[in-house]
């Protein structure tokens, strides 16, 4: 139902990464499940109340909620689509991170209720009427709520969208929940046990485990996270396809939000090459990377030797220590400046997050091979970058 509506509703609908079209999706998908999660309490809250089930009273909520999260969603989307104005020259994006936040949050409160109506009803255990007219519902919410996460799930994906994905795992909730219900109420109806609140703290705490891991990447997402190692490739191969590219380093990966990607690199161009052909195509890879990856980028030049030999031949030497130390480093920047008593060899060494060694250790281990390639005669000015990915 979805990818039909979106094919007759939303413009250039496959473009998923686009601001538009990510709007248009959430809005839709918001509907959408506004108008399913309002049926579903309508439906919950009859067989709830037929049946006398605090269980199915409560999953009937849980779908109420589920409605308000869902407006939280379109808002959230309606709102990260905003162009960038003054105060947010950046735009607006982060807002689809937030929302998916608020829908978090919202899961967990519904899971805190959810035990603590299930604790009153272990107090009080009342029968359960388990007529077909309820079980029928029930087996129809199951239905709808696993249709509702498979196209929340498929768009997160292909959308790479927090609040999507945090709507898919609400979903997934509800479902196991329902189904937590439905077996509760057939145990009831065929061996007079009342489990009915045992079961609605089982499904209270499904739900908290679920608004947790939920919580946990939204936060992530808003604090900031290492780009993916596939979205880092791309930007190396674009890049690098460019002949007067002979290296990549410093890259940093800025997001503002789903579309609004920043990002930062220093290029590695020839030292004596021409400086107006290479600006020129310096600008070209800034405007391939905006056209194939949807980011705005900035790149630095930066200039090093390619044709001395000396040079080279040192480079190849440091570099060969740098990866004896650990395969993970990386060297760029690399020079040879030579005065009076000593020549200075200057680079910089890239380094992952996680390394076993502190800064100072890989700069005196370096500093002490290089010295015994020669005596006194080479001296080694490090600086260490640590990688953002």
């Amino acid at each position: 139902m979805i990818h039909i509506l979106a094919s007759l509703f939303i413009k250039d609908s496959r473009n998923y990464m686009a601001p538009k079209v990510r709007q248009a999706y959430g809005v839709l998908c918001g509907t959408v499940g506004i108008g399913l999660n309002i049926l579903l309490f309508l439906g919950k809250w009859l067989a709830g109340t037929l049946s006398g089930s605090i269980a199915i009273t409560a999953d009937a909520f849980n779908n109420l909620s589920d409605a308000g999260s869902s407006i939280i969603t379109l808002i959230g989307f309606r709102l990260s689509g905003q162009e960038p104005d003054p105060e947010h020259p950046f735009g607006h994006g982060r807002m689809e991170y937030i929302s998916g936040l608020l829908v978090s949050v919202a899961i967990l409160v519904m899971g805190f209720e959810l035990i603590w109506s299930s604790i009153g009803k272990l107090r009080r255990p009342e029968p359960i009427d388990s007529n077909p007219l309820v079980l029928g519902i029930l087996i129809a919410s199951i239905l709808v709520k696993l249709y509702m996460f498979y196209y929340n799930r498929a768009l997160s994906r292909k959308m790479e969208s927090a609040a999507m994905k945090a709507t898919s795992m609400d979903s997934l909730s509800d479902t196991v929940s329902t189904m937590l219900v439905l077996i509760a109420t057939l145990i009831s109806r065929y061996t007079g046990l009342l489990l009915d609140g045992w079961f609605g703290i089982i499904v209270g705490l499904f739900i908290l485990y679920t608004g947790g891991s939920t919580l946990k990447e939204t936060i992530d997402l808003l604090l900031g996270q290492p780009p993916k190692q596939e979205f880092i490739e791309e930007i190396k191969a674009i890049v690098l396809s460019h002949s007067l590219v002979h290296g990549v380093h410093d890259l940093i990966v800025h997001d503002y939000g789903p579309g609004r990607v920043m990002i930062s690199l220093h290029a590695e161009v020839a030292v004596d090459g021409d400086m107006q052909e290479i600006h020129e195509q310096i600008d070209h890879i800034e405007h391939e990377l905006q056209e194939k990856l949807h980011c705005s980028a900035t790149i630095h030049m930066d200039p090093i030797v390619t044709n001395d030999e000396e040079v080279l031949a040192m480079k190849a030497r440091v570099e060969e220590m740098v990866h004896f130390l650990n395969e993970d480093f990386s060297m760029h920047d690399f020079r040879m400046v030579k005065g009076p008593t000593r020549t200075n060899l200057i680079f910089d060494v890239e380094v992952p997050r996680k390394t076993s060694y502190t800064d100072n250790e890989i700069v005196n281990w370096l500093k002490e091979r290089i010295h015994e390639l020669s005596g006194s005669k080479y001296f080694a000015v490090i600086q260490i970058d640590h990688e953002y990915y």
